[in-house]
């Protein structure tokens, strides 16, 4: 990395962490130049002090040095305690609207990026670099020390420069004294240096481990894996997992902490070395009249301040800079592009649905994937028609539904609403025309009216009949606080479980709620019982209304109350027709499917 790439994510870095909490950033600099001043107020009024009491100086005097070294302490810990408290809000203010980030992010991703498996494995690496300690929230710490440390060597500095200036000590001194001093930063910069470079191989070691324990982990505290983990007998086994995980971290833990102590040790003993020669150099000078004793004291304390304040900053710096490879990578997951282009033009509102959507020689390929998903597709549909979709598992079917959702853009030809391609609407007003039910649908832990209206505010009577119509109102008339009551118990400890089917009626009358003039219906009753199933399909038409309506189903059953069926097969549209006129073509992919799902509810036709 250029020192002009490492400069530019420290800004961006910085102004981020601003923009996050501003209070924080503030507080944080000022409590670091505080904290970094308050040992040198004893360390120099102390010589004052004894100095004045060598000379032998009145009450008032000491009095003086003492009510300054005591007072000004006492003043800078107040300051210093009052910006910890202010930091310490601005870091809660920070780390929530950072939280934030990523549910914005993930928000305004397309969704080719969202089921991009890299990406998501990015974002999972990101946060687990951040709570491992690099990231963003390092970029803190190294700040902190670099402006703390930066103050301490100014202040070192000059409460040792009138040692340089004295006439009665000897040139040599003064040299060995500076010797001494630079010998000894340069065994500690180069031993802290290894050291970190030890631990921070180490902690790069844990991320994809890390990983994997989280996930791990998950799966353990969630509620729906205790019935599996206990009559599958999986303890012992997931513990025998996890034991391996954190051995192995152990043994490279303990081997680099030696390596580690041992170059602390080198460092110890040069500073101790050093502690000893000043010391001897300093009364030398004392005892020849060069220096007072006070200063004995002053010189001494700043010198070992003055080592710790060079190796902290050395080091915080190198950090720094080995954390700008992690904030970078952060970074480059905020970067991501959404490569959807938006469009400007403006969907007609139209009072009577009159919306016609075309496939023209449609082609699309996932990335990565080697061959197309769909082929060369051409239809339109026409309006208020009860479209059915169906087709063998990996035929096209779902992707055909994602393109015409726009949740991906064609690789070849193009989709026209009334006549114009839909890359040229409002992306926004272009999605508001579709109500969907997938099959993979997700219902969130908020209140049973807000996940029917997909919002915080809803209206009850409206949620109350698309519940109704959805075959849900038996059991919301059960529910304790009714339209309010919270699903699963994730943020409401009165919150209540719901089965499969109760949750595919929840998002059926969501998409009954939204009464956009486009309802698509991906496996609406898969996870429904038979009963439910067939209220369903007696109901499809009430459902659907005056909008048009696609139907996608491995159950082909359902296509007899359809208008007509869309049959794929290897990304392609095979078969057109309404199910009398498909299942009369017998050798058609239709009459296959049809037939080897009949067998199973015809007498005499299995084994």
């Amino acid at each position: 990395m250029t020192l002009k790439q490492h400069v530019q994510i420290s800004r961006r870095s910085i102004g981020l962490l601003a923009q996050l909490s501003r209070r924080h950033l503030v507080s944080l600099a000022l409590n670091s130049v505080l904290y970094a001043l308050l040992p040198y107020v004893p360390i120099y009024f102390s010589a004052r002090l004894i100095d004045a009491l060598a000379h032998g100086q009145s009450g008032a005097v000491l009095t003086l040095y003492a009510a300054l070294t005591v007072g000004l302490a006492a003043v800078l810990n107040l300051a210093v305690g009052y910006l910890n408290a202010q930091a310490e809000i601005g870091f809660r203010e920070t780390y929530a609207a950072h939280a934030w980030r990523y549910g914005e992010k993930a928000m305004s991703l397309s969704y080719a990026s969202i089921e991009d498996r890299s990406v998501a494995l990015l974002r999972e690496r990101i946060k687990m670099e951040n709570q491992t300690g690099y990231g963003l929230f390092y970029l803190q710490r190294c700040l902190r020390n670099i402006l703390t440390y930066g103050v301490q060597i100014i202040a070192s500095l000059s409460l040792t420069a009138s040692f340089f200036a004295a006439k009665s000590v000897a040139l040599p001194g003064k040299m060995a004294f500076l010797a001494g001093v630079a010998v000894t930063i340069a065994v500690i910069v180069a031993t802290n240096r290894k050291s970190e470079q030890l631990k921070n191989r180490l902690f790069a070691s844990y991320v994809d481990g890390n990983v994997l324990l989280e996930k791990y982990n998950r799966y353990l505290e969630h509620y729906t894996s205790g019935k599996d983990i206990r009559l599958y007998a999986m303890e012992a086994p997931l513990s025998g997992l996890a034991a391996d995980l954190y051995h192995t971290y152990w043994m490279r833990e303990r081997h680099t902490n030696l390596r580690c102590a041992g170059l602390e040790l080198i460092s110890t003993l040069m500073n101790y070395a050093l502690r000893l020669g000043i010391y001897l150099l300093l009364v030398s000078s004392a005892l020849s009249g060069g220096i007072s004793v006070g200063s004995i004291a002053q010189y001494v304390s700043s010198v070992m301040l003055l080592l710790t304040a060079v190796s902290g900053l050395v080091s915080a710096v190198q950090l720094s800079l080995v954390n700008h490879v992690y904030t970078q990578r952060y970074f480059s997951y905020f970067d991501l592009p959404n490569p959807m282009y938006q469009g400007s033009l403006s969907v007609e509102k139209r009072e009577d649905n009159q919306y016609e959507i075309e496939f023209r020689n449609v082609s699309f390929r996932y990335p990565g994937a080697e061959s197309d998903a769909l082929r060369s597709v051409s239809m339109k549909f026409n309006i208020g028609e009860r479209l059915a979709v169906v087709g063998k598992n990996g035929s096209g079917k779902t992707t055909f539904i994602k393109l015409l959702c726009r949740l991906y853009d064609p690789t070849e030809g193009e989709i026209l609403l009334n006549g114009v391609d839909i890359r040229k609407y409002d992306y926004h007003q272009y999605l508001a025309l579709f109500s969907v039910v997938f099959q993979d649908f997700r219902l969130f832990s908020f209140s049973l009216g807000q996940n029917v209206a997909a919002s915080a505010a809803f209206d009850p009577r409206k949620v109350a009949a698309c519940l109704k119509e959805a075959g849900f109102a038996p059991r919301a008339d059960t529910l304790p606080q009714g339209l309010n009551t919270a699903l699963y118990q994730d943020f409401d400890s009165q919150g209540v479980e719901i089965s499969g089917g109760e949750a595919q009626k929840i998002a059926l009358a969501r998409a009954l709620y939204k009464g956009a003039p486009f309802m698509v219906l991906d496996e609406p009753t898969s996870a429904l019982d038979p009963v439910s199933e067939y209220q369903v399909y007696r109901s499809f038409s009430e459902i659907s209304g005056g909008k048009t309506a696609l139907y996608i189903s491995h159950r082909l059953a359902s296509c007899r109350f359809c208008d007509e069926i869309l049959v794929f097969d290897q990304g392609r549209i095979v078969q057109r027709g309404n199910h009398s006129a498909l299942l009369s073509e017998k050798d058609g992919e239709y009459a296959t499917l049809w037939n080897a799902q009949a067998q199973y509810y015809t007498p005499g036709k299995t084994e």
